[in-house]
């Protein structure tokens, strides 16, 4: 059972190998919604995410036998390493079957932490199927993710931190995978408070939760499909599952291109990188029909290999206008090129890349095509350096933008 004193057992056992993270106000996001924001920066954890409560907690409370005979677990990555972790701070053996998607920052930090990494599978449900076999087959000790009453304990230490820094907190959002965190998130929030209102918050791609609740009871997606990969979870938790019914006041689903552009705000006004399934909660902000309200969104983690990060903010660069690319014709004649260069520069528009392509037509006199790559402040910004080319008597054709 989730009981206020296992929490609190909980909460002195994580301070061993957690941080204390402290909530940050948000004046940005405070801003835009017109409450009042706070991030709870689990992303600064040592291992880089919360995983580490849960997983600490869980193995603190096996016994000397459990222990001995080996650790084994499934993870898209957070919880690799929080069992990674603390498998080495009480010095037993740890094997983590991770899907093969799994981002490489993700597999060679656990491999750090001397476990033993095995991948397997497209998603994380088809990990846990193979490391309930290596278990069996090798008798290891299954260190569930999330589906684990323990390790929602674990996790649950994050809301006595944040009643504890922020009495009247109204709201609360977790990011939602299997549940594990929302479990002993709105749980132990609940049993401080129960005017908290917790709110998860899932992939539209991947809310099992969701569609568990409406179904009322556990239900299976076909797939996990979205970058938010430590949240891409077919099956929630069935033994956590009525902790949720009761706890949990709403789900809300965000789109990833939300939050392509979550990651620039969180990047550019917080300096701060939190992973894809991290930013759910700072996505979901603007579905939350409040004003003036105190309101901590739970950053879940920061593990983002680099490939990714360079992905997700050239895209939301893209999805907020701020880098666009056009193809104009013009005559092949002397001065063209620096016509249309002066054009775009009188706007503050900076070209980035131009590809003069001589080839369009076979008469190079009637026209070449100039395609230019660029960046500007935002959408209107965009539009006023097209009209300025229009006004000019060209023809801006949109092409796709790469950087």
């Amino acid at each position: 059972m989730l009981t206020l004193e296992s929490f609190e057992e909980a909460s002195e056992c994580v301070k061993r190998v957690a941080q204390e993270t402290k909530l940050i106000y948000s004046e940005y996001f405070s801003a835009q919604t017109g409450n009042k924001v706070y991030l709870k920066a689990e992303n600064m954890q040592v291992t880089g995410a919360y995983k580490i409560r849960g997983a600490y907690y869980k193995i603190s409370t096996l016994t000397d036998e459990e222990r001995e005979k080996g650790l084994i677990t499934a993870s898209a990555g957070n919880h690799a390493q929080g069992v990674a972790y603390a498998a080495k701070v009480y010095g037993c053996k740890a094997v983590i079957v991770m899907p093969a998607t799994t981002p490489l920052i993700k597999v060679n930090r656990t491999k750090s932490y001397g476990a033993e990494v095995i991948l397997y599978g497209e998603v994380y449900d088809e990990a846990c199927e193979y490391a309930y076999k290596l278990a069996e087959e090798n008798g290891y000790t299954f260190i569930h993710p999330f589906d684990d009453p323990a390790v929602a304990t674990g996790q649950g230490t994050i809301a006595m931190e944040i009643v504890k820094e922020l009495p009247l907190v109204d709201y609360i959002l977790v990011p939602i995978g299997g549940g594990g965190l929302a479990t002993g998130v709105s749980t132990l929030a609940k049993l401080l408070n129960p005017k908290i209102r917790v709110i998860g918050v899932e992939p539209e791609e991947a809310a099992c939760m969701k569609a568990s609740l409406e179904a009322g009871h556990v239900v299976t997606l076909p797939s996990a499909n979205t970058i938010a990969d430590g949240t891409a979870v077919k099956t929630p938790g069935a033994n956590i599952f009525p902790y949720i019914q009761k706890n949990v006041d709403e789900i809300i689903t965000v789109s990833d291109d939300e939050l392509i552009v979550s990651f620039l705000d969180m990047v550019e006004n917080h300096k701060m990188i939190v992973e894809n399934s991290g930013l759910l909660t700072v996505a979901a902000l603007k579905h939350l029909n409040v004003k003036n309200k105190k309101i901590v969104s739970v950053l879940s983690g920061g593990n983002m290999d680099v490939i990714t990060m360079a992905s997700v903010v050239q895209h939301g660069l893209i999805q907020r206008d701020r880098i666009f690319t056009i193809s104009v014709l013009l005559p092949d004649r002397p001065g063209e090129l620096v016509r249309v260069a002066s054009i775009i520069a009188e706007e503050q528009g900076n070209v980035i890349r131009l590809d003069h392509n001589q080839f369009v037509s076979t008469n190079r006199n009637a026209a070449v095509e100039l395609t230019i790559t660029m960046e500007a402040f935002g959408s209107e910004h965009k539009a006023k350096i097209i009209k300025a080319l229009e006004d000019h008597g060209y023809t801006p054709t949109f092409k796709t933008a790469t950087l």
